[in-house]
């Protein structure tokens, strides 16, 4: 608990002097609410009302617990940068309990909406939160807002905050660009980057080698039944001096290719999907690359969604719907660090009814 404690106490409070309450109790009072499955500013007070008997073995809370009004002011005023670096040193503290070195495996890079956290009249364009996936881990382990919706700045600032070595980086195809490239093995990793018609010249390429290589490339093929769908993966990898040009992408080792065939209740359809590889695959290994990708729709995103519905959240103003983000993803990391063979559901539900499990999922903060 302490561990946690400790860290919170270095954000830096944006309120005056006087203020009643202490930001790192009220920031762990949020923190331990978010846990326990509490969705709102509202819902964050009354489980300061409900626990403070408990909370107060903890924290200090001097002043009772927190109204929600007081939550939402300080959420919507407090630095992100400043709730980011907290969420760093807590990762660390994770990793370091989990006896986890740094990322080793596909780190995927992919952007979320906060769906309702729209500005007034701007429902069209919602805040857009760029996030890092371990997918080895299943951890989150850094994100930031889209500044306007510009999520290849974000990304790009990101990679330069990050160490990656050994690691591979996907991402969709509006990353397949040069900057990105290079951010990638700055940050001392591979890049595995969808490719489509945004680079027109480097697709055309890649369709054009690929159909040259005919049947001779050779192809990892899996198939899979279930649920009423039968899909067929077929994988093959390009090395990029088989290309009719040269590229200025650096390091630009290979080009894989994934050709899908779903049939759904009789129907079947087909889809191609280009990759441009730093470095050069086998088939099955491109394969597991783009499987493990998309960890963070299933892993982060669905859960976020289902578990802490986060598409409903409707805080709006300033800082605070990337602040309750922030939030949210500690909050999962840390549930999903405790060694229980449970659910992030159920594991959120024990944490509400039984204190004993909610102090154990801060012990190993220590």
């Amino acid at each position: 608990m302490a561990g946690v404690i400790t860290i919170l106490r270095e954000v830096r409070d944006p309120r005056q002097a006087n203020a009643r309450h202490d930001l790192a109790d009220l920031l762990f009072v949020a923190l331990a609410a978010t846990l326990c499955g509490a969705k709102t500013c509202v819902e964050m007070a009354e489980f300061g009302e409900d626990r403070l008997d408990e909370l107060r073995q903890m924290v200090d809370l001097a002043h009772g617990a927190p109204s929600h009004d007081t939550f939402s002011r300080v959420l919507r005023l407090l630095d992100p940068q400043e709730l980011a670096r907290a969420f760093d040193d807590c990762m660390a503290k994770v990793r370091e309990v989990m006896n986890l070195p740094g990322p080793k495996g596909v780190v995927a890079i992919d952007a979320k909406s906060l769906r309702r956290g729209y500005e007034k009249g701007r429902a069209h364009m919602p805040p857009l939160m760029v996030n890092v996936f371990d997918s080895q881990t299943r951890l989150c382990i850094a994100q930031a807002r889209a500044p306007d919706g510009a999520e290849i700045s974000a990304t790009l600032e990101l990679l330069r905050s990050l160490t990656l070595k050994g690691c591979t980086v996907t991402a969709d195809a509006l990353h397949c660009t040069v900057d990105m490239a290079k951010a990638a093995r700055q940050a001392k990793a591979h890049y595995a980057l969808g490719l489509k018609a945004n680079r027109h010249q480097l697709l055309a390429e890649a369709q054009a080698a690929f159909d040259a290589g005919g049947d001779d490339l050779p192809v990892f093929e899996t198939r899979e039944r279930r649920h009423g769908r039968d899909e067929l993966r077929r994988a093959s990898v390009l090395p990029a001096r088989r290309l009719g040009r040269t590229f200025d992408f650096p390091d630009l080792a290979a080009i894989g290719r994934i050709e899908a065939q779903r049939t759904v209740d009789g129907h079947t359809a087909t889809a191609v999907r280009y990759i441009v590889l730093s470095k050069l695959l086998t088939p099955r290994q491109l394969q597991e690359v783009v499987r493990a990708h998309w960890s963070v729709e299933n892993q982060l995103h669905w859960t976020l969604d289902v578990v802490f519905d986060e598409d409903e959240a409707r805080s709006r103003k300033n800082y605070a719907p990337e602040n309750l983000a922030v939030i949210r993803r500690l909050a999962l990391n840390i549930l999903r660090a405790h060694p229980a063979d449970q659910t992030i559901g159920r594991k959120m539900r024990r944490a509400s009814w039984d204190m004993n499990f909610f102090f154990e999922l801060f012990a190993q903060m220590q």
